[in-house]
């Protein structure tokens, strides 16, 4: 197929192809996460250790999402989107085969800036299809970003229970991400050029650098919210709750399960009640869910209000980033690079700033502190409207 002939291929297959990376990025940081022990354990480092290792991991996920933004914009998604899938692929066989420290950092670091890459990459691609859509679309991609990292626990589970060598199932799934990237790519659209202004209309003026970051702020408190969720929900049952391993672990899965759902039935409801309703309401039902939970102890009411905090976060976070690409069509990419980053700080950010506090409080008042950033995200969703 020529080049032309794919640059204009139908919305459809451009949505169906933008899915599948959004699901094999997905299915590989979870394929990663679910062999962390494995690796640790391969290359006899410490819990310390690992968790350096990790914040490596988390600097060159963001460095990578500050490079691919403008290369976005400058080289086309239809490239670098498929590039980052390959690089991410690529970038799964490093932490299979290392051995010590050394050569682990430096596989994070590949692996790091792939995600980051991919990250900022298919979300613009999801911004220029969903220009071509009678109505909002964004919010499943990212659900199916939720059922990829799905398919890694289930697949990786079974590879576990199997004895498979870590090296061979991160390399397998490395090989199904790089075929994923190298077949879909032929289905990716670029955004059509924008046109260039009349003589005697007025010159295109950059969006406020003011408005970029409210929206990066904003990005910023929902997904450290998120983050402590993600870390945090199954101990909170464990230590506050005192329930069983076993139980804490459907703490997290209401939310994860919760918010997949959400994220399936954002798209139809933004439609009719508009973006900022959608970050403004999602926001206070995150709150109050997480207030059941800091002060109801009771396992089935902590379990709904983990839900409830599920379905309230899972509809910002993609309107923010439609948000961004839409502020200026020739630096979508760009934009959205900044605001994503910013949201990815907060997700590295709020597990461990809950971790802090910890030492001061209990965990269930630490919750507090996300809390507060939904009840500051209802006041300021306002900005979604400019």
């Amino acid at each position: 197929m020529s080049i032309e002939t794919a640059t204009v291929a139908p919305p459809r297959a451009a949505r169906v192809a933008t899915w599948l990376y959004f699901g094999l990025n997905g299915f590989a940081v979870g394929m990663w996460v679910v062999h962390i022990p494995n690796v640790e354990h391969a290359t006899g480092i410490s819990h310390s250790t690992l968790g350096l290792l990790l914040l490596v991991l988390g600097g060159a996920a963001f460095i990578g999402m500050q490079v691919a933004g403008p290369l976005a914009d400058r080289v086309g998604q239809r490239r670098l989107v498929p590039a980052a899938g390959v690089l991410l692929g690529i970038s799964l066989f490093g932490p299979g085969l290392a051995t010590n420290w050394w050569m682990l950092g430096l596989a994070l670091l590949a692996f790091g800036f792939g995600n980051g890459s991919i990250d900022v990459a298919m979300n613009s691609q999801a911004v220029v299809v969903e220009r071509a859509y009678p109505r909002p679309i964004m919010a499943a991609f990212h659900a199916m970003w939720s059922i990829g990292g799905a398919f890694a626990a289930v697949i990786g589970a079974a590879a576990l229970k199997a004895d498979v060598p870590t090296g061979v199932s991160l390399s397998a799934a490395g090989v199904l991400c790089i075929g994923i990237s190298l077949a879909a790519s032929r289905y990716l659209i670029e955004a059509p050029a924008e046109p260039e202004p009349a003589v005697d209309e007025p010159e295109r003026v950059a969006p406020p650098k003011k408005l970029v970051w409210q929206l990066g702020a904003l990005a910023f408190a929902l997904m450290l919210a998120e983050g402590v969720a993600n870390d945090w929900a199954a101990l909170q049952f464990r230590d506050v709750l005192e329930t069983s391993t076993s139980t804490a672990a459907y703490a997290y899965g209401a939310f994860a399960v919760a918010m997949t759902i959400g994220r399936f039935s954002t798209d139809r409801i933004a439609a009719i009640v508009g973006p900022a309703a959608i970050v403004r309401y999602g926001a206070l039902l995150a709150a109050i869910g997480l207030t059941i939970v800091i002060v109801v102890p009771s396992v089935p009411v902590a379990l709904f209000g983990w839900a409830l905090f599920g379905i309230g976060l899972s509809g910002g976070v993609p309107q923010l980033f439609t948000a961004a690409g839409n502020l200026d069509p020739r630096a979508s990419g760009a934009l959205m690079a900044k605001v994503v980053g910013l949201g990815y700080v907060g997700l590295l950010a709020g597990p461990a700033l809950i971790g802090g506090l910890t030492h001061w409080m209990p965990l269930n008042i630490a919750f507090i502190l996300p809390v507060a950033l939904c009840a500051i995200t209802v006041a300021s969703a306002s900005v979604m409207k400019r």
